[in-house]
């Protein structure tokens, strides 16, 4: 089994002067579901190399077992310092796709275009897709084949309105990803917030926040092995 780790290049927090980037646990949580049950891991993002930590991931109250296990893995690091890029990996390469979050994906990967075409074709060859926390926002201009939005009319969640107030980006954010994946007609629903919350609709998988980076890897392993 190959699986494919799309992770943000973007690191300015909008206009705050403040850093940003991909979500430690949101990447460690599937990574060790994936490798542990021996799939080969690709990274991957826009620019390649080494893509941006968001500092505030790694803070102590942040870390959990997965993530102390990421940093002191070499292996895994070296792997993170040289991700490959974005549009030079193709689906047909790939059993599926995980997007992990943070702040930095709602700047480039939900405008590259090259995500956008790779999502598309997973969802055409018939391989699931699993996007989590802020990553489900990088479906905004996803077509499905009947030209129609990827998300309209189908089950999905994320980053909710009120866990992006708690964290005081509302106004920061280029969109909200609640009321994007609404505008573009998901059927969103959520949990409480900051609490593991998963939705599978068909071979889509959306996870609402970093506390469902190990569910929704779960549920997507699962549906590969099905």
């Amino acid at each position: 089994m190959k699986v494919l780790i799309v992770l943000t290049s973007h690191d300015e927090l909008g206009n705050t002067g403040r850093k940003t980037g991909f979500w430690l646990e949101e990447l460690a949580a599937p990574y060790y579901t994936f490798k542990d049950a021996g799939a080969e891991i690709v990274l991957a993002s826009p620019k390649g190399g080494q893509p941006p930590l968001d500092p505030k991931s790694n803070e102590p109250s942040f870390q959990t077992d997965l993530t102390r296990r990421f940093e002191a893995d070499a292996a895994a690091n070296a792997q993170l310092a040289n991700t490959v890029r974005l549009d030079s990996v193709s689906q047909a390469d790939f059993d599926t796709v995980f997007y992990p979050g943070g702040h930095g994906p709602l700047w480039d990967l939900a405008e590259d275009k090259h995500s956008i075409a790779l999502i598309e074709s997973f969802i055409e060859a018939g391989k699931p897709v699993a996007l989590v926390c802020h990553a489900p926002g990088v479906l905004r201009h996803v077509m499905a084949s009947n030209g129609k939005p990827l998300v309209d009319g189908k089950q999905v969640t994320g980053f909710t309105n009120t866990e992006e107030a708690g964290v005081g980006l509302t106004e920061i954010v280029p969109f909200l990803v609640e009321d994007e994946l609404k505008a573009k007609g998901g059927r969103y629903s959520k949990g409480p917030d900051w609490g593991s919350y998963v939705v599978t609709d068909g071979l889509l998988i959306t996870g609402q926040n970093p506390a469902s980076s190990s569910e929704a890897a779960a549920v997507l392993m699962k549906q590969l092995s099905a």
